[in-house]
This record gives structure tokens, C-alpha cells and sequence, in this order.
């Protein structure tokens, strides 16, 4: 199949979500139905150009030398693709439910607007994943900020859009970091990305560094870096599939895989490693992850404590990404993908819990396990999880991490682990506190009257628990597959 197929599941839904933008209002069966047929199929399109398209890079249009669009089915593309084609069908999925009378007592009267930008906000990510080169990943890393905002201000009250600005203003000056990195990282010529970087002579070693840390804390700045982080937990108020799909996973997650993709295909380690510039990314790091997980254990509301969890295992990939080593590469990726897994679980016991009682606080929870005893069971399996414990898959990712730290041996590399050590701590004490609360708190009377989320919302918390497990217990072909993407074989 040729490397062209790649366009499908990327024009598709930004196609599918400008079509629902067009539809009448009030008719939210059809404004669902055109939505999951959308998403439906991209999906699948999606799987169809991993496991069939070329790996040859398919050029869109070339304005001119060093600038084209470019995409190509990579290895990393391949894992950030996937990842998000398996999980965004079952957040629309979840979204069904809980956008019915979620806030408004009805139907939600802004639900054309959320399902069209939800939708177009698959392809963006997708074209972000698919790209070949700085150019294209920056297009579209743009273009994913403008897809998703409307989403954060979806409920277009004060608190909305306050949030929506503050992540309009983060995310478009970072942007603006990282186009420093984009022109000169486009100094060859091309851009493209190649295992190993393809810049070195092009340059000066110093304007190199200085520009791959302007590129690192521009694009850092979607996944939350220190002092770029604000953004993220005042983000919360968008509805849980926002916060747990874009804010846990997409949006959030294209700041690392740019990282990622800056430091390994594009400027390369050779350049980088062992020189001040290295040592301010790990430092930058290390910080947030101990910083966030302190945030977390403070936070009472209860999706806010989790969107500070979010920023700190962000720079738990970050961290991996500035080791500038094959181990730490690969420990990056594995912390993407499990951490994802586990965080949408969480978000969505969180949202079904809220959804449910009308309750934010983690002072309120006490009791409602009895009342919602699937749920947080399942919360309960992603909290051991995130806090590290063995069969589950966050142990695999921070035990790659932790290993790819004291591998590595530099002074900035211990100090990460010491601070990946104290936020494992600090993680059980913010995660672990919820279940507690909810199986062994005094009970509420008010929940009486509560029961578990329907089926629409209890499905995908059960699949991603499953997966949860699954990755825990029988890690080694993902970890084979990313040995293989860290050796530039993929």
C-alpha cells in the first residue's frame, strides 16, 4: 500500500468534524452517529496504514526546499498512531454518556461543537504522529492547539474561558520557542527526520544547543514543563473525555513525542549529550516531576490532583528523552504508552464519579465505593499502577526509566532518579488516598441514591483497566518493539 493511504485517517475526521459543524443544532442522535462514524472509521484507517502503508516518506506538497509536508509510517509514528486510534473510539464511547445532561440537566447545548472539534482534533493528532519532518510536525502541532481550544472553553463560562486562554497563551508561545529549533533543525535542507539527528556540521555546536533548548521547552510546553505547566491542571474544567483523551493523552503527549522527535531525529544526541543544554532539559525535569507530585499530594479537587499527577509523569518521558541514550529513548516511549493506559482509567472513574453525584472533592468521596464499587475497583487497580507496584504496567515503564537513570551514571541522571524515587511516594499518597476513602470512608447517606455510570461509561473504564493489567503481565512484545525503535531499526 502506498505511503499516500497515510492522508486517509488524517483528512477524514478533520473532514467528518467541519461536515458536523455544518449540521443542524438539536439533533444531537445524528450530530453522535456522524461523530462515531468518523472516528469509527479513521481508526480503522489508522490501523490499515500501520500495518499495510509503506514506510517510504509520501510528500504532500513541496513549497519549496526544506519545506513540504511530509508524512511517513515510522516506528515512533507507528506506536503514537496506534496508541490513540485504539483509545479515542472508546472515549467517544464514554463521551455519549456523559455529555447528555452532564452540568445542564439535558442535552448538553453545546454538543455540536464538542463532537466536531473532538473529531477533528483525532486527525490533527494523527497528522502530528504521521509527520516525516520538523515542518510537518509543526504544522500540525499548531494546528492541534486551535482544534483542541474550543474544547477547553467548551463551557464558555468564566472559569472556561479563563482556561482556555491561559492554554491558548502557553501553548502559542511555545509554539513560538519551537520554531526557533524548527528553522534551524531545517538548515540541511530538509528537516526530515533520521535515527541519530542530521545536523551535525550543519552549525555551530553552541547555536545548536541554544536552539534545542529553546525546542525543548516549546514544545515541553504541551507536555507541562516546568515553568510552562500552569495550564494543565486549570485545563480540568473541560469535560473528563477532554481532560482525559487531549489533556492525558493527545494533546499532551504530542509535546513529548515533539521532544522525542527533536532529540533523536532531528538534532541527535551526539550534539547534545553531555553539555549544559542536556543538563538544564534533565534538570528541568527532575524539578516538575518532584514539583507536580508535591501539587498533587496538596490538590483537593479531585480531577485537578489528577491533571498535577499528569504533569509529573510527563517529565518522567521527558526525563527519559534527556538521557540521550537507546535505553532512555525506549524507557520514554514505555512511560507514554503505560502511563497513558493508566491515566485514562483514572480520568474516567474521576468523570464517572462526578458525572454521577455532582461532587469535585476528594473530601467527598468517603463512601462511595460502596455505591460505585466497579468503578473504583478499577480506580483503585490504576492508582497501584501509577504508584509503581509490580503487575501492573506502571511498574514497567518507571522500572525502565529507573534503570535508563542509573545506566546513564552523570550527577543530572542520578538526580532524576532520586526524584523519580520521591514521586513514586508521593504518588501513592494522592492515588491510593481515593480508594481508601471510598472503601473504607464513613458513608454518606446521599449515596444511597447513587449507582454505577451505565455501560457507555463503565466499558471503556473495565478495557482500559484490562490493558492495564495485560501490559503488567505481558510486557515483553511492547518492550521488544520498542528495543527495536531505540536502536533506529524501526
Amino acid at each position: 500500500m502506498s505511503a499516500a493511504f497515510l492522508l486517509v485517517p488524517i483528512l477524514l475526521p478533520i473532514a467528518g468534524g467541519a461536515g458536523i459543524l455544518l449540521m443542524k443544532p438539536g439533533n444531537d442522535k445524528k450530530i453522535r452517529s456522524a461523530a462515531l462514524a468518523a472516528i469509527l472509521l479513521t481508526s480503522s484507517a489508522a490501523f490499515a496504514g500501520i500495518f499495510l502503508a509503506s514506510r517510504d516518506i509520501f510528500t504532500l506538497y513541496s513549497f519549496t526546499q526544506g519545506f513540504a509536508i511530509n508524512f511517513r509510517a515510522d516506528g515512533p509514528a507507528v506506536l503514537f498512531a496506534g496508541m490513540v486510534s485504539f483509545m479515542w473510539p472508546f472515549v467517544t464511547l464514554y463521551a455519549f454518556s456523559y455529555m447528555e445532561n452532564e452540568k445542564t440537566g439535558g442535552g448538553d447545548p453545546h454538543a455540536k461543537s464538542f463532537y466536531a472539534f473532538f473529531t477533528m482534533s483525532f486527525g490533527m493528532t494523527l497528522g502530528l504522529a504521521f509527520s516525516a519532518d520538523l515542518v510537518t510536525m509543526y504544522v500540525f502541532f499548531e494546528m492541534l492547539t486551535l482544534s483542541t481550544l474550543p474544547l477547553v472553553s467548551h463551557y464558555r463560562d468564566h472559569e472556561s474561558l479563563y482556561a482556555g486562554r491561559l492554554y491558548a497563551a502557553f501553548c502559542i508561545a511555545g509554539a513560538s520557542l519551537g520554531f526557533i529549533a524548527v528553522v534551524v533543525g531545517t538548515a540541511d535542507g530538509s528537516g526530515e527526520f533520521a535515527y541519530g539527528g542530521n545536523l551535525g556540521g550543519v552549525y555551530a555546536p553552541w547555536l545548536l544547543r541554544l536552539s534545542y533548548l529553546f525546542g525543548f521547552f516549546g514544545f515541553g510546553a504541551k507536555a507541562a514543563v516546568f515553568p510552562l505547566s500552569k495550564w494543565l491542571p486549570e485545563a480540568s474544567v473541560a469535560p473528563t473525555p477532554v481532560t482525559a483523551l487531549l489533556h492525558a493523552v493527545a494533546v499532551v503527549n504530542s509535546g513529548v513525542f515533539a521532544v522525542m522527535r527533536l532529540t533523536y531525529y532531528a538534532f541527535g544526541p551526539d550534539v547534545l549529550k553531555g553539555s549544559a543544554v542536556q543538563a538544564i532539559a534533565l534538570s528541568a525535569s527532575a524539578f516538575t516531576i518532584v514539583y507536580a507530585a508535591f501539587r498533587a499530594v496538596k490538590e483537593r479537587h479531585f480531577k485537578r490532583r489528577l491533571a498535577y499527577s499528569t504533569v509529573s509523569n510527563l517529565s518522567y518521558m521527558l526525563y527519559g528523552a534527556a538521557l540521550m541514550t537507546p535505553t532512555g529513548l525506549a524507557a520514554c516511549l514505555c512511560h507514554m504508552v503505560m502511563h497513558g493506559v493508566i491515566k485514562m482509567a483514572l480520568f474516567l472513574c474521576a468523570g464517572a464519579f462526578m458525572h454521577k453525584t455532582g461532587r469535585g472533592y476528594v473530601y467527598e468521596i468517603d463512601g462511595a465505593g460502596y455505591a460505585m464499587p466497579v468503578t473504583f475497583a478499577c480506580f483503585t487497580a490504576g492508582a497501584l499502577s501509577l504508584t509503581g507496584i509490580p503487575l501492573f504496567a506502571g511498574f514497567v515503564s518507571k522500572w525502565q526509566l529507573l534503570t535508563a537513570g542509573a545506566s546513564e551514571g552523570s550527577i543530572f541522571a542520578l538526580i532524576g532518579v532520586a526524584a523519580l524515587v520521591i514521586a513514586a511516594f508521593c504518588c501513592a499518597i494522592y492515588t491510593l488516598s481515593v480508594p481508601i476513602r471510598a472503601f473504607f470512608g464513613k458513608p454518606d447517606p446521599a449515596f444511597s441514591s447513587v449507582n454505577e455510570a451505565d455501560w457507555r461509561m463503565l466499558v471503556p473504564i473495565i478495557v482500559f483497566t484490562c490493558v492495564n493489567v495485560l501490559l503488567g503481565i505481558a510486557s515483553g512484545p511492547l518492550l521488544s518493539f520498542l528495543g527495536k525503535i531505540a536502536a533506529g531499526e524501526l
